[in-house]
């Protein structure tokens, strides 16, 4: 038998993984001191740093990419800080950004076939009228195929790249070590903490029984459902998930090229399945991301991969919602800053300024302060800038997030960066009361502008 390792599978020696992690690093800091020569020489500052900026993203990526696991999901995660970059210095994350989506190899059928044998067992295809050897669809850690059950139905079929796990717990020590390469996309983020989430989310994903658990609650959740659709878990079995095949346009085809009646439709059912499942279930799906997302032609969203899911809701989740949000948008800087130190958001003992945290919440609370709101790619920029600047007088930098509401602060940035993606205009308010009834209160007190927001591009 060929020794050869199959070029779709990822690097598994963890010195050759090591080594293309831990050169990154060091790649990035002869680049700054190589741009620091040519400054001095009189080449323009601006200049050097965009040289420096796009070589760094490119390399990065690469790497990120080729290496899958937790590592592509490291790329995955700085999408959303390129939001926070000008538009032109932005523009080669997002090209190399879309290079790791777009291009991560695939599993030869030889190395596909050992997997479903370990774990479907040798006589596999016999579950099986057809089974196709093309890759449907690229997973961080695994890809999907197409086939057709033994009962006639067409299933996804998702297979996880052999020695995953090995490579993820590897890939976790490292990112630990280069995770301060987050600063080249975001100067003066939480880099630990985004870390120790981005390492506790991959490891969840590493567990297909899990996931199909999460899965079946769902399905069965929205099994009548006339608005959601979450494919049946027809087979799980170590490695391998076979699920029902959902037919409908991807939620990525209608950002490029999708109707406003498409956009608005996908946008809104999003909301709706990420705020109100946990009702149903008490899951709460941490991974609404157009990837995960299709519109089915009966109009109704269907939604895939539950790997990224959470129990809901923690403990005085609605009283926090509902306290926090009266401060916001009724309450002032003396009534936000009692909320925010009775619900965790500021350290014991650390000073904030209560009213620069006033008008810095009001300004991101403005989709519900409208009965419609369009959200931006242009709007999200201008938050994301806002709440990420370096200012020493920067409220934001001076306040936490309590642990409980981590899953739910994940799920949200994923799903205000889809919404703002298909550029989603609905009535923000009347999602979160139909969540949390209690909020309805909250907005009538408020009082809601009936002519719809739509921000300047």
């Amino acid at each position: 038998m060929s020794s050869r390792r199959d070029p779709g599978a990822p690097p598994m020696r963890q010195a050759l993984r090591s080594a293309k992690l831990m050169a990154l690093p060091v790649a990035f800091a002869g680049r700054q001191a190589a741009g620091a020569g040519r400054r001095a020489l009189g080449r323009p500052a601006h200049e050097v740093n965009r040289d420096i900026q796009t070589r760094t993203a490119e390399h990065m990526f690469e790497v990120l990419g080729e290496l899958k696991g937790c590592a592509a999901k490291l790329g995955q995660l700085l999408a959303i800080y390129q939001l926070a970059l000008p538009r032109d210095i932005a523009a080669p994350y997002q090209v190399a950004l879309a290079r790791l989506q777009d291009s991560a190899p695939v599993m030869l059928p030889a190395t596909v076939h050992g997997v479903l044998a370990d774990h479907l067992g040798a006589d596999w295809r016999d579950l099986f009228r057809e089974f196709d050897d093309r890759r449907a669809a690229a997973a961080s850690i695994g890809q999907v195929h197409r086939g057709i059950w033994h009962d006639g139905r067409a299933v996804a079929v998702k297979v996880m790249y052999p020695g995953a796990r090995a490579a993820v717990e590897s890939d976790l020590v490292q990112l630990r070590r280069i995770s301060t390469l987050a600063s080249v996309f975001l100067p003066g983020a939480d880099v630990k903490s985004i870390t120790e989430a981005l390492c506790e989310s991959v490891r969840a994903e590493l567990d297909y029984a899990a996931e199909a658990d999460n899965q079946r609650a769902f399905a069965k959740a929205c099994a009548q459902s006339t608005e959601f659709r979450v494919p049946e878990v027809l087979e799980q079995r170590g490695d391998v998930l076979v699920s029902e095949w959902l037919d409908g346009i991807p939620a990525t085809r209608i950002i490029d090229s999708g109707n406003r009646a498409q956009r608005d439709r996908v946008g809104e059912l999003m909301m709706r399945f990420v705020l109100t499942g946990w009702e149903r279930h008490g899951l709460l799906y941490c991974d609404p991301h157009p990837g995960n997302l299709r519109l089915l032609p009966d109009g109704r969203l269907g939604v895939v991969d539950f790997g990224a899911c959470a129990p809901w809701p923690h403990p005085g989740f609605t009283q926090l919602t509902v306290e926090m949000c009266d401060a916001i948008f009724n309450g002032g800087p003396a009534a936000l800053e009692a909320a925010v130190r009775t619900h965790g958001f500021a350290l014991p003992g650390r000073d904030f300024d209560a009213s620069a945290l006033d008008s810095a919440l009001a300004a991101c609370g403005e989709p519900v302060r409208h009965e419609r709101f369009r959200i931006t790619t242009a709007w999200l920029r201008k938050q994301v800038l806002r709440t990420t600047s370096l200012r020493l007088t920067n409220v934001m930098r001076e306040l936490t997030l309590p642990p409980g509401c981590t899953p739910f602060a994940r799920a949200s940035l994923t799903m205000v960066g889809t919404l703002s993606q298909l550029e989603c205009e609905c009535d923000y308010g009347a999602e979160l009361v139909r969540s949390v009834p209690e909020l309805g209160a909250v907005f009538d007190a408020m009082g809601r502008d009936p002519a719809p927001g739509v921000p300047a591009s």
